[in-house]
């Protein structure tokens, strides 16, 4: 799956089956469902988690918090959109793209 298949799939009522939690997260952020991508974003540790949790953070208007996620994740707040951030994120989860390395 790339980055084109990830959004052609939100087309469908739910995620596709094969989509691991963080994905799954994004793709229901994507449909509007803050607190299902949340609670999925939650249950995963590590540094993409972290960056998955502090994105819908910042989606929710909470900056503190998502600067506290941001620097789990070891990145930096980002000053772009937030559309241009999840895709960026899918896309690196989805290995179309090296993540940005910071720190």
């Amino acid at each position: 799956m790339d980055l084109h298949a990830f959004e052609r799939s939100l087309q469908a009522p739910e995620p596709p089956v094969a989509l691991p939690p963080l994905l799954r997260a994004l793709w229901w952020d994507s449909k509007g469902d803050w607190e299902r991508a949340h609670t999925l974003a939650q249950e995963v540790g590590g540094r993409e988690g972290a960056w998955v949790h502090a994105y819908l953070h910042r989606r929710e208007g909470d900056r503190t918090n998502a600067g506290y996620w941001y620097r789990q994740a070891g990145r930096p707040a980002p000053g772009g959109s937030l559309d241009e951030e999840r895709r960026e994120i899918v896309s690196a989860l989805l290995g179309d793209v090296p993540p940005a390395a910071t720190v």
